[in-house]
């Protein structure tokens, strides 16, 4: 499926994810205390998934997986500087810690340990290929288009992981022709569906937009600054605009909040009703923000800085500006 966008810049660019063409740095969602029983630990790693990092830091403390907190999972092909926590009776012994992959930046102490969702936004940094200096502007004017109106929030391709059957295998599993033992498995599939559905709502919603706006409809379901969802009487345009309501799009399941009204009459085409895991809503139209870039005019290679949301993809803003698929290799 290709993705459609609000505001499509339509840049032929090149961009391949790699620890030397992608950064990513996570900003946390409080500020530590700089005392506490956590030890806080900002690191750095380099061409390796954040599951990878913690069985590494697992394997030298000879401690269990779950002593080890994490706000969210970074790209493998990447380089990537985000927190972990530990109790803070390993002080010392990850002090000593060294590994060609991962370097430890910054030691801190807090009160809390890190949980996943812990995380505010993250800053992408990120290299695109074949660029002049018309190329630069277009995108610069797209970005700002973008910031102003909202990024479409999909699941990028790296949701759906690198064997390009998951869906189909997810469909087979959901309608039982396929039965998964492992456990971790059958949970990747399960979102693998999900986040198809929500795609394709999305996609949905898009095509159903104009002037580079986002639609919204009676009934659609809203989620508050402080994370709770509701369903206004009327159409909140204000509250939308002025960035205090968030519009949502249903990841089908048991226990959700679904729509009424116009909006679930247009949702219910990718609900599934009957699928007997946890539903989940998920924010439809994000705002990147603070964008930056550098242009290097002999090697024709311009450096894109930008924040977005935690859990939204800076593959689908690259696809925004160019109007086209983005893979692994693009």
């Amino acid at each position: 499926m290709r993705r459609i966008y609000l505001n499509e810049g339509n840049v032929d660019f090149d961009f391949t994810q790699t620890k030397d063409d992608f950064f990513v740095t996570e900003i946390p969602n409080r500020e530590f205390a700089n005392k506490g029983k956590y030890l806080i630990l900002k690191v750095k790693k380099i061409e390796m998934t954040t599951w990878d990092m913690v069985a590494v830091f697992r394997k030298y403390l000879n401690i269990d997986v779950t002593e080890i907190g994490y706000a969210g999972l970074k790209d493998k092909h990447a380089t990537t500087i985000q927190y972990l926590s530990f109790d803070a009776r390993y002080s010392n012994s990850l002090k000593k810690f060294k590994h060609k992959q991962i370097k430890i930046l910054e030691f801190i102490k807090d009160n809390k340990s890190i949980r996943m969702g812990d995380l505010k936004a993250n800053r992408f940094g990120i290299n695109l290929y074949n660029i002049d200096n018309i190329k630069a502007g277009k995108i610069e004017k797209t970005f700002k288009k973008i910031e102003k109106n909202g990024l479409a929030n999909y699941f990028g391709y790296q949701r759906f992981g690198t064997k390009g059957d998951s869906i189909l295998q997810a469909r087979s599993m959901i309608e039982g022709d396929l039965h998964i033992e492992d456990p971790k498995l059958r949970n990747f599939l399960i979102s693998v569906y999900q986040s198809e559905l929500f795609n394709e709502w999305l996609k949905k919603r898009v095509e159903l937009s104009n002037d580079g706006k986002f639609k919204l409809f009676e009934g659609d379901v809203y989620m508050t600054e402080d994370e709770k969802y509701i369903t206004p009487k009327e159409i909140p345009l204000k509250d939308f605009l002025a960035r205090k309501l968030f519009i949502t799009g249903l990841l089908p399941g048991r226990d959700v909040f679904r729509a009424r009204s116009k909006a679930r009459e247009i949702e219910r085409e990718f609900d599934d009703e009957f699928l007997p895991f946890k539903g989940h809503r998920r924010v439809a139209i994000v705002y990147p923000l603070d964008f930056a870039m550098k242009l290097n005019a002999k090697e024709q290679k311009l450096f894109i800085e930008f924040t977005l949301p935690k859990a939204s993809y800076a593959t689908v803003l690259l696809e925004a500006l160019k109007a086209d698929e983005i893979t692994t290799n693009s």
